[in-house]
């Protein structure tokens, strides 16, 4: 019979570990605990540092200390005064201590006589006995004698103990933790101070003290983050080496043609990022962009210039957005901007009509068309491109990787270039963005005013209604903005249907109102937003379906209803709408919000105008899994690595990463075998998908 391999061995079923059983593995599978490799990287959510750990006879009186020993005896009774009074006698052999609780009758049933425990607190010597009130208790797995004070705290499911997987995880580390395989060379690891897998994978479950697990737990951090980088660097460095796109160079004539069409001059952060576009787009490797701006930077001249550039080589381009109404406001903007060139442009959305649709499918495929605007249609069964060059994806975390993967067929390989509404946190930037090369419009374009911006309580309304109507009588018009669509159960949550009911009856009534929300058709919501463009309706009242990109110059107020709901970064889009034109913009903000992170989120914005100040401190309150579901980036989940936490060793496993791709492309070395079937196995499905995100 054949020896097991390692990774065999870590295979093994969790009910086959002695303690486990049929039952326990049933629970333990509640936690995703299937096999012994499972339950070494469950790793622990905190530990409980209860200082020294020492034999009760060399307690010392007033200093927090921990004590191990057995339950002799549990006794409750009452006090002369009536108090209700729970006393516990822990022997550790020789010597004895009594811990006290008053008042607490329901600890009464955690204790029983012969259990083991471990008590942190500050002890007393009394009546020829050492005397602990109200200490901290653990209750210990039989045989668990922990060396130190520092214990590991795990997350739990109905009907397993935190003393119980304790006792569990011991035994598998124990037994297995030297299985594991290393996926770094040994001179690797020296040389970026990493300790060796089994070694870390024991100090992560049961370290001496805080500083050791940090350490265990910076290995594995390193690692996830490392395999990440690594999958991006390998997936960049087969990207240089394809050559299939076709260099689209900018010359001084097509330069001198493009500008000819736009009505402004362009900010020192445009032109910047225009010659770095343009610097890709010349060669035959596809572009892999992405440009960052602030709301209102000028992005969409950016892309437009790249478009034409494109087009200027008898290419074609295409122009993705989230959402329909995204996609026809983006088709408005450019439809104007392009309004004297000979661009042969349409939009292709879902909505459109059998006939028209099909109309745009043919041109597109015989090369009559341009540019195409659009959604995810763009990259549905049946659209064939004659000669794609450029395709620009606007606000890209919102497409799943399959989604924009899947314009790779539409033609020869095109250059990339990702846009997105509001800034990226940097550390965002270097994992989910990792494989794309950067570009950065910072100022905004002259005579554009900062939106003056106020957060208000309830109590405000009248004060700011009164400032609303003002200025609706000078001319200008404004946003209301809610939550939700429909009424719901809760009185506090505003909708658009009672928002708009109350304004119409109430503040706003001898204005002229429409709403606007994600349930109406593309005809319904066009029909309002062209209304409102025009100036026939003074109030939108909506839900942030006007988020991103809807350009009105004259609306210049904004109130946003539980501005609770609503992220950070959500908000500055949405105070985005009003500073369009040349009038201040104001954007009245109304919360009854009492948690904390809501308070520092909404003082943030109220404060802070800046973009990319905001996406830094938004990654920071909310985490990059709220900013970014996984599900949309597309990204397996992290085991143990806190982008917040851990931006530090995520800059520290890029360089390196990149580093080594650099030396072994493909990581083809024997040495390296190891890491290239960890990158493959964790990210071989997801990255080759596609070139972008």
């Amino acid at each position: 019979m054949t020896e097991k391999t390692a990774a065999e061995i870590l295979k093994q079923p969790i009910q086959y570990v002695p303690g486990v059983g049929p039952r326990r593995a049933e629970i333990l599978a509640r936690l995703n605990l299937r096999t012994v490799a499972d339950v070494l990287f469950f790793f622990p959510r905190a530990y409980e540092d209860s200082g020294d750990v020492r034999p009760i006879a060399d307690l010392q009186e007033d200093a927090v200390q921990s004590v191990i020993g057995e339950i002799r005896e549990v006794e409750a009774r009452s006090s002369a005064a009536g108090r209700f009074v729970l006393g516990v006698l822990v022997s550790d052999g020789p010597s004895f201590l009594r811990a006290l609780w008053f008042d607490q009758p329901y600890r009464q049933d955690l204790f029983r006589r012969g259990q083991r425990v471990m008590l942190t607190g500050r002890a007393r010597y009394k009546g020829m006995m050492w005397v602990m009130a109200h200490p901290k208790v653990h209750i210990l797995a039989e045989g668990e004698t922990p060396r130190t004070a520092t214990l590991p705290i795990y997350p739990l499911t109905e009907g397993i103990r935190q003393w119980e997987l304790r006792r569990i995880v011991r035994r598998v580390v124990e037994d297995y933790a030297d299985h594991l395989e290393d996926v770094f060379p040994d001179d690797y690891r020296e040389q970026h101070g990493l300790l060796p897998l089994p070694e870390a994978a024991r100090l992560i479950h049961f370290p001496p003290d805080l500083a050791t697990a940090e350490r265990a737990r910076r290995r594995f951090v390193y690692q996830e983050l490392c395999i990440l980088q690594l999958a991006l660097a390998i997936r960049r460095a087969r990207l240089m080496e394809s050559g299939t796109a076709p260099p689209l160079p900018r010359t001084a004539k097509i330069d001198a043609r493009i500008r000819r069409l736009l009505p402004f001059s362009l900010t020192p952060s445009q032109e910047r990022a225009i010659e770095e576009i343009t610097a890709d787009m010349a060669r035959s490797v596809p572009m892999n962009r992405l440009l960052q701006g602030d709301v209102g930077s000028g992005k969409t001249v950016v892309a437009v210039y790249a478009v034409l550039v494109a087009v200027a080589h008898q290419h074609q381009a295409a122009l993705m957005a989230p959402t329909e109404i995204l996609a026809r406001q983006h088709f408005q903007a450019v439809d104007r901007l392009l309004a004297h060139s000979r661009v042969r442009r349409a939009l292709l959305v879902g909505g459109l009509p059998p006939a028209e649709r099909a109309s745009t499918l043919e041109r597109l495929a015989a090369g009559e068309l341009d540019l195409v605007v659009g959604t995810q249609a763009i990259v549905q069964e049946g659209v064939r491109f004659h000669r794609l060059g450029l395709v620009v994806i606007d606000e890209q975390h919102k497409f799943g990787v399959r989604q924009r993967a899947a314009l790779k067929g539409a033609g020869k390989e095109p250059h990339y270039l990702v846009m997105t509404a509001t800034p990226i946190p940097r550390t965002l930037t270097l994992t989910l963005f990792g494989d794309l090369d950067v570009s950065v419009i910072k100022e905004l374009p002259p005579g554009r005013k900062p939106v003056k911006t106020y957060l208000a309580s309830p109590g405000q309304r009248l004060q700011w209604w009164e400032f609303f109507r003002r200025k609706l009588r000078q001319g200008r018009q404004g946003y209301v903005v809610v939550p939700l669509v429909e009424e719901s159960d809760s009185p506090a949550l505003r909708s658009v249907e009672a928002a708009y009911r109350e304004l119409q009856e109430g503040e706003l009534r001898e204005f002229r109102l429409a709403s606007v929300h994600g349930r109406m058709t593309a005809e319904e919501k066009d029909s309002v937003m062209h209304r409102f463009r025009c100036g026939e309706i003074d109030v939108l009242v909506c839900t942030s379906v006007v988020e991103v990109g809807v350009d009105v110059p004259n609306a210049t107020l904004m109130t946003i209803e539980n501005a609770e709901r609503f992220g950070l970064a959500q908000l500055h889009q949405l105070r985005g709408r009003v500073s369009r034109g040349k009038f201040v913009g104001h954007c009245c903000a109304f919360t009854d919000a009492v948690s904390e992170e809501s308070r520092r989120r909404l003082e943030a914005f109220r404060d802070t105008t800046d973009g990319f100040e905001l996406a830094e401190i938004d990654f920071a309150i909310r985490g990059p899994g709220e900013i970014f579901g996984t599900r949309q980036h597309g990204l397996p989940p992290f085991r143990i690595a806190d982008l917040v936490r851990d931006s530090a060793i995520a800059e520290e496993a890029r360089r390196d990463a990149w580093q080594l791709v650099q030396s072994d492309p493909g990581l083809r070395c024997p040495e390296h075998g190891r890491l290239r079937s960890m990158v493959l196995k964790r990210y071989g499905k997801t990255f080759d998908l596609g070139d972008v995100g």
